[in-house]
């Protein structure tokens, strides 16, 4: 059974932590109430809420999932040192694409 979030903001003047369980959000420092977030603390307005993560944010290849034709066609033509295995792996990557 898990216990709701609670605030983990430690009140130094009454020496105990808020514990309040309503309208918690998570932050780097720990769960906090909306009296105790990061922005409140320094007397500042919440931001607005953003956009998020782009739609295709984790569709997106990576450079490093991209050489890994590169480093296929450099093991397929010799170029690029490797196992007897790799170099027939790679071989018939590079010549299945063509076909």
């Amino acid at each position: 059974m898990t216990t709701p979030p609670e605030c983990t903001h430690w009140i130094g003047a009454q020496r105990r932590y808020c514990r309040a369980l309503e309208r918690i959000r998570p932050y780097l420092t720990g769960p906090r109430c909306p009296d105790h977030t990061p922005a409140a603390l320094r007397g500042r307005p919440e931001p607005p809420p953003g956009p998020g993560w782009p739609a295709g944010a984790w569709t997106t290849p990576s450079p490093q999932s991209a050489s890994a034709l590169f480093d296929q066609r450099a093991i397929a033509s010799g170029k690029r040192r490797s196992s007897a295995r790799s170099y027939r792996a790679a071989q018939q990557a590079v010549h299945g694409r063509k076909s």
